[in-house]
Order: structure tokens, then sequence, then C-alpha cells
């Protein structure tokens, strides 16, 4: 029961309760008389001039809308740039839980661009299936470089991504036997402490192989290159996000350690210049792949958006003048549609080919100049399930590389904040608070998970398609839906000299 002593404390705490939201009633009336005023005396938005207060939540609800379209109003294959079906793919498969789903497929197979893989009458059985081939990279280097790595984790720097981001993705890479690569940021303690295997990207502003001036400085090649795990060398001319564009790290995500890690003033934005200024052509090109490879010791080659379709063949002509010898060793091939930190909205949205077209036509113009064999290609942009690999694959890919993939791995909600500093799952900020949520044990965990299970998937593909291992997958294997509804071979519509002609082969019989 309640004492008679006690209601005059009841008594005194409802009124104080009263008194309180009197005074919050009170102070909201005031700002809203004063935001009214605001609004109906100000020029610039017309929605608050008619709608005085109201008006404002309209861009309350505009940027809540960024957040909760994936959850409640968008359909499961319609959200850019990735659907619900494709996210949950990779947090089902980050997580190693049962990835089969039931009834039938939501995928409308019918849109023009629509892949589709021709299933063979005799697949593959498991005993007869192999793994995935080794494959050299850099013959004519000191230090070659020998993996059958499939899918791989491109380029996230340290500083655009925080601290425990790369840790998990170097531990992860290590278990799942897949390379890494650094991005334009340096080499981190944090890369070298998964003793992953390393690709090192050299970036238009030369981060970590620089000087004070930003030249490029051959004993920090060597430095880099000392460590047993920096495998190979990326030089970077673009990326598909922002061809043209050098990388934009904010200010606010410059730390002092980032900055001593990179050669740069703290604090300030890390702005890189929108090519290299000492590659003036392709004969500076092959100079400074040359240069690299000799001092590294290591396999070299460059990474690149294609738009203007001459220049391979001028690449190529001057490569085959100059000797086989001199090419480099592998091209990543990025698409327009890869994916960045920041960049902006001109180039992510309106620049450079799409891979579905740049890929064929790099694998198809080496193999015109008769450089297939000596340059690896590595497909890179918007590959995040065993059909975007499977599909790369059959056209002609080596490898390939994936940045946002291994995001999702990391737990990535695709809140497209990633260049605020405000991350709220901590992957692309250096909030510390924010950067709790991100264990590098557990998601080094769910990151070779990730690649493992997409190498995997792949391979059902391949063996149901009649072959033994994702390699040997070509073009005949996959049809692509056309305008009128129905589908022609990936060799029809961009026919390999190299490959077989038709798909009567023993692998696609």
């Amino acid at each position: 029961m309640i004492s008679a002593e006690s209601f005059p404390v009841i008594s005194t705490t409802v009124q104080v309760m009263a008194a309180l939201f009197v005074f919050l009633v009170g102070v909201g009336v005031l700002v809203a008389i004063i935001l009214f005023v605001i609004d109906v005396t100000q020029t610039k938005s017309a929605i608050r001039r008619n709608y005085p207060v109201v008006g404002r939540f309209r861009y309350f609800f505009e940027h809540l809308g960024e957040f909760f379209r994936q959850y409640f109003f968008a359909m499961d294959r319609e959200e850019l740039p990735f659907n619900r079906a494709q996210r949950s793919w990779a947090y089902r498969a980050s997580k190693n839980i049962d990835n089969t789903v039931a009834f039938g497929s939501t995928r409308d197979l019918r849109p023009t661009g629509t892949v589709l893989f021709v299933n063979c009458p005799f697949p593959t059985l498991g005993q007869d299936a192999v793994p995935a081939s080794a494959i050299t990279i850099g013959p004519y280097c000191r230090q070659p470089y020998t993996t059958s790595s499939l899918f791989n984790i491109s380029g996230m720097s340290y500083g655009a991504i925080s601290r425990p981001a790369v840790l998990a993705l170097s531990n992860g890479a290590r278990e799942a036997g897949c390379w890494m690569n650094t991005g334009e940021g340096g080499l981190s303690p944090y890369h070298l402490e998964g003793a992953a295997d390393i690709v090192f990207q050299i970036g238009t502003a030369k981060n970590g192989v620089r000087d004070l001036e930003g030249n490029l400085n051959d004993d920090r090649i060597r430095e880099v290159a000392a460590h047993e795990t920096v495998r190979m060398f990326e030089i970077k001319m673009s990326q598909g996000a922002k061809p043209g564009k050098g990388g934009i790290l904010p200010g606010g995500k410059v730390t002092e350690e980032i900055a001593g890690i990179r050669g740069i003033p703290p604090g300030s934005d890390a702005i890189s210049p929108n090519r290299h200024i000492d590659i003036n052509s392709n004969s500076d090109l092959l100079d400074m792949i040359r240069r690299v490879r000799e001092v590294s010791g290591k396999p070299t080659g460059f990474k690149t958006v294609i738009g203007a379709y001459g220049w391979l063949d001028e690449l190529f002509t001057e490569i085959n003048r100059r000797g086989i010898e001199t090419a480099p060793d592998f091209i990543t091939v990025d698409g327009a549609d890869g994916g960045t930190g920041a960049a902006p909205m001109p180039l992510i949205d309106d620049v450079g080919l799409p891979l579905r077209e740049s890929l064929p036509l790099l694998v198809d113009k080496l193999n015109e100049h008769g450089l297939r064999e000596r340059v690896r290609v590595i497909a890179s942009g918007k590959l995040i399930t065993p059909a975007d690999v499977a599909w790369a694959l059959c056209l002609g890919t080596d490898f390939v590389v994936s940045a946002r993939g291994f995001m999702f791995a990391l737990g990535c909600i695709q809140a497209l904040q990633c260049n605020k500093n405000t991350c709220p799952t901590g992957i692309t900020t250096h909030n510390k608070r924010l950067q709790k949520g991100l264990d590098p044990q557990d998601k080094a965990v769910r990151v070779a998970n990730y690649a493992k299970n997409i190498v995997y998937e792949v391979g059902i593909i391949a063996h149901s398609c009649g072959v033994r291992e994702p390699r040997q997958l070509q073009r005949f294997h996959a049809r692509v839906v056309t305008d009128n509804g129905l589908s022609v071979a990936l060799n029809d519509l961009h026919p390999d000299v190299t490959g077989p002609e038709n798909g009567n082969s023993a692998a696609g019989a």
C-alpha cells in the first residue's frame, strides 16, 4: 500500500512533470513561430515559403528515404546500386548459412541483357570436378606470382576504410587463399598483419612510394617489395566510378597515422591528381611499368577504365614493337559500374564503358595482337555474386576482384555514407565509437566465408555447363537476352577468334 506520507512526494513529482511539459510545449511553440517567420520571409525555397515549418519535413523524409527504401519500399530486384537479392546472397554467404531458396526465382528472365548460362545434358560429376587451375603472372619477373585464386579483394585504401575493416579483410583473405589490393592509400601495418597476399596499388598521388615532392621513389618501392607478402604492383590509371578523377579522401579521415603512411599533411583533403603527371603516353606507361618491375622484381600491371577504343591498338602495337617482355604482366579492367567512397556524380553516372562492353573488348584486342597469354586480365566492377563471376570468366578474364562484395561481407548495409565519416557499420569511418561495432576477428571469418562460397557456387555453374573447373568456361556457355526477348550466345555477340566457334565442343555438348 502507498502510505499517506507518500502523497506529498507524488504530488510534487506530478507538478514538476506538468511544469516541465508546459515548458517544453512553450519552447516548441516558440521554435515553431520562429521557423514560421523565417520560412515565410526567406526566398530560397518555394516549398518552405508556401508551406512554412511543415515543408521542412520534406528534407527530413527525403534523407530517411535513403535508409528505409531498401527495407520497406524497394522490390527484391529493383534497387541500385545493389538490390536486396544480391545483398542477401552476400550476407548469407558471408555467414556461411544455407543459401538455397524455395518455390521459384524472383528474377525476371525477360529484360534485355539478362545473362543465362547454358546447362549441359551431361553435367560434370562431383568426382570429376577439379579445383581452379593455377596461373602464373609475370613470367619475366625475378619473382613471378602463381595463384589459383579466382575471386579477390579489390582496392580499398586504409583511410577510405577503417583499421578494423582492413584487419578483417587481410585476415579473411589469408584464410580464403585470395589476394587483397591496398588501394591507392599505401601499405599499412594492418594490411601486413593478416599475412595475406597483397597487390600494392600505385595511385596518381603515389602514396606510400613517393618522395616529399610527390615523385615516385625507387627506395620506397624497394621497401614495399621487401615484404614477402607483397606479390604484385598495380599502377592505377583510372577507376570505374571516376575515370579522369583522382582519389578523394576528405580531410576528416586524414588522421596523423594515415598521413604518415601516405606521406601527406594530416587533416587536409587528400585529392590525388586526375592522372599520373609523369605518364603522358603509351611509351611513358610502359617505361613506368618496366621501372617498377625492375626495381621491385615483382609482376607489375595497370588498372584502367576503357573509353577510347583506338588506345588499346596503339598500346599493344607499341608493346610488340618493343618486345613481348615489356608488356604489362596484367591489366585490371574496371567498368563504369564500379564503386568508390567519393566521386562527382557526372563521372560516377555518365563516363566510361561498362564492364559488359569493355571486358570482351580488352580480351579480344589482346588476342588480336597476340598478347593474350602474356598479359593476364583482371575484371573489376559490380561483380559480387557467383553468376557475375561466372559471366566474367566466360568472357575471358583470368581473375575477378570486388570491393563492395567484401564490404557486404563486413556488414555494409548500403547506407551510402562512405564519404561522410559517419558509416553506421564502422567500415568507412574513423569514428572510434562507430568502429566498435566491427569486430575484426568475427568479420575476418565472414570475409573468408564469402570468398569461399563465391568460388564454390561458380563451380556449381561451371559443372552444370559441363566443364570440370571454372576457368574452362567459354563464351558459348552463356547467352544474353536481346530486344526481341530471345537470347543469343555470348560468342555471337562477341566472337572470339581463339575460342570455339560454336557450342559443340566436348565441354559444351
